[in-house]
């Protein structure tokens, strides 16, 4: 456990304003829900949207200061828990639900496809590109050879890299099989657990913060053992309270408005739960930390793969009452099989150490190109070209692969993580 360097008595005007902006937005879905005033599904969407929003802010803050009094091998299971509970939140609302009323196991998958693909396509194109920006801006005209353009990765990133593979090559079975049973989410909770217990064995360092975090982190101990819990706390209340009324508000305003309800909880709910985490690490990048960047967005890829997916059947079987699996139509199919491309794209362009600034551009293209066309040839098509993609990469960087490996299985106190 490590102490901030620089403790401060309290925290700055701007702290202050931030939270309690957060903490205000944070409190009208509280409210709505103590009060039973339901709103038209719009303004309901906007007022539970921005809750969820706030709170996944909250949690942001909340979790990276609590890295400061907890040691490194619980801080990781405890912060990856907390990276995906606005994900979880709604995902297992949108679950539970499927086991009363199977049409609601569509949104489930919908909701945690979008947020893998968006952490891919999004966060590290974004990172890595504004990496490059930073670079550039600190570049020296005297230099006489310019580094590639690109962001490195810190050093143990292949156990992350090597647990996303298995997790990616595991989560094939799902589309394969048309369902996410209990054993598919066991062997992705395996997969995490090994991952928490990979990573826990490094000694601890003292945590990056930046921002409100870093403001909390320097607050004297039991003030700030005291604030982070009460924010933990507003922020679950919040996403307890939110996470029915928005759900619900996204499928009404598919149908009052005569949008894709599918297409709406696919990309609306993971931009408002990922937000923050994504502009944190974009903040990173800016400011020159890419490594530290794009090492949380890896990790946070890891914890979505695994824990929240993993997650999925045990919440459906809890609501039905008996062990069962969620069952998947066609198109939660492709979108499954599309996911799981990205994924092992990912894994290649990783395999180096370096997200190229090409890379990077050509992962946001792919993304964005999705968008437009949700017809099933096109999702194929391109899951084809994410996973010819991959084999080109991996033929080209396998001479990383085993150095990878034996860091992944190799388990020693002094272990970079």
């Amino acid at each position: 456990m490590s102490e901030q360097s620089t403790p401060s008595s309290s925290l700055s005007v701007n702290a202050i304003a931030k939270l309690v902006i957060t903490l205000l937005c944070s409190f009208v879905a509280i409210g709505l829900r103590l009060s039973h005033f339901h709103l038209p599904p719009l303004e309901g969407l906007v007022a539970n949207g921005t809750a969820v929003l706030s709170a996944a802010f909250i949690l942001a803050w909340a979790a990276e200061a609590l890295q400061v009094d907890i040691a490194k091998g619980l801080a990781m299971a405890v912060l990856a828990f907390i990276a995906v509970l606005p994900e979880y939140a709604v995902d297992l609302y949108f679950a539970s639900m499927a086991a009363k009323h199977p049409s609601y196991a569509q949104y489930a998958a919908a909701n945690m496809t979008g947020s893998n693909r968006l952490l891919i396509g999004v966060g590290w194109s974004v990172v890595a590109l504004c990496s490059v920006y930073a670079a550039l801006r600190k570049r020296d005209p005297n230099a006489q050879k310019e580094p590639s353009p690109g962001v490195s990765l810190g050093d143990g990133y292949g156990v992350d890299l090597m647990i996303l593979a298995a997790a990616t090559l595991w989560s094939l079975t799902m589309p394969l099989f048309e369902q996410i049973a209990l054993w598919n989410g066991a062997g992705l909770l395996l997969l995490f657990g090994f991952y928490v217990w990979r990573v826990s064995g490094g000694a601890d360092a003292e945590p990056e913060l930046t921002g409100v975090a870093q403001e909390l982190g320097s607050l004297p101990k039991v003030r700030r053992r005291v604030t982070v819990a009460l924010l933990l706390v507003a922020a679950g209340a919040t996403l307890l309270a939110a996470a029915e009324p928005f759900a619900e508000s996204l499928i009404a305003t598919g149908e009052h408005f005569g949008v894709d309800r599918f297409l709406l909880v696919q990309w609306l709910a993971p931009l408002a739960s990922e937000a923050p985490e994504l502009l944190v690490a974009t903040i990173f990048a800016l400011h020159g930390h890419g490594a530290a960047g794009m090492g949380a967005l890896l990790s946070s890829k890891v914890n979505q793969w695994t824990l929240l997916v993993g997650t999925l059947p045990m919440a459906y079987s809890f609501a039905l009452g008996k062990p069962g699996a969620l069952h998947l139509d066609p198109r939660q199919v492709e979108e499954l099989v599309l996911t799981s491309s990205q994924s092992l794209l990912g894994v290649g362009v990783l395999l180096n150490g370096r997200l190229e600034a090409w890379e990077a551009v050509v992962l946001l293209i792919l993304f964005l190109v999705q968008l437009p066309f949700p017809q099933a040839s096109v999702r194929y098509g391109l899951s084809m070209l994410y996973i010819a993609l991959a084999i080109v990469l991996f033929l080209r960087y396998a001479r990383y692969v085993p150095g990878h490996v034996r860091l992944l299985l190799r388990k020693e106190s002094s272990d970079e993580g």
